[in-house]
């Protein structure tokens, strides 16, 4: 398996797992979806927006990349959040549509990008303005754990209000080899 082809087995396994985490939200009152269950960004809706956030905060990073941008242009007229737990929508469905289009975009853009480009490096500054520049396929890998890491909190929410999501396993989707 080659770097592009683990990058878009993490885009694909990010889309499965953001499904089945938002289907079994949207079984939820909205009550307990904003529940503050003492989580790091609060609730189930807050961790769920934050990765959201963080996903557009970094697209955004990347898209000033030259091979990135032709890319991720379709993020030309959003603005990158301010803060990680700016509030994108006030609710589950605003949230799951953006989820939705921002899966789509992420899939598409790991799977079009230029394999050279991974190993260039990305020039951002962070939340505090402090300036980085750092390998891209370090920073795309970083960007899929942190989803990873943000879901693992989003599945214990989900089983502190009675759901068991399933399995959440990325070998669920590593297909079998011969």
């Amino acid at each position: 398996m080659n770097s592009t082809d683990h990058l878009l087995l993490l885009a694909n396994y990010n889309q499965w797992m953001n499904q089945k985490l938002y289907t079994c939200a949207a079984s939820l009152s909205p009550e307990q979806l904003m529940e503050n269950k003492g989580a790091y960004f609060s609730s189930l809706f807050g961790t769920l927006n934050h990765i959201a956030v963080a996903d557009t905060i970094w697209l955004k990073r990347m898209a000033n990349h030259p091979a990135c941008a032709p890319l991720l242009n379709e993020l030309s007229g959003i603005t990158a959040p301010s803060r990680l737990d700016a509030l994108l929508f006030p609710d589950l469905e605003g949230l799951l549509e953006y989820r939705q289009w921002l899966d789509q975009l992420i899939i598409h853009f790991v799977g079009n990008l230029p394999v050279q480009a991974l190993s260039e490096g990305l020039s951002y500054a962070n939340m505090k303005g402090t300036r980085s520049t750092r390998n891209l396929y370090a920073l795309l890998t970083h960007v899929f754990n942190h989803q990873t890491h943000h879901r693992g909190q989003a599945t214990t929410l989900l089983y502190q209000l009675g759901i068991d999501p399933g399995s959440t396993d990325l070998l669920n989707l590593i297909p079998e080899v011969d």
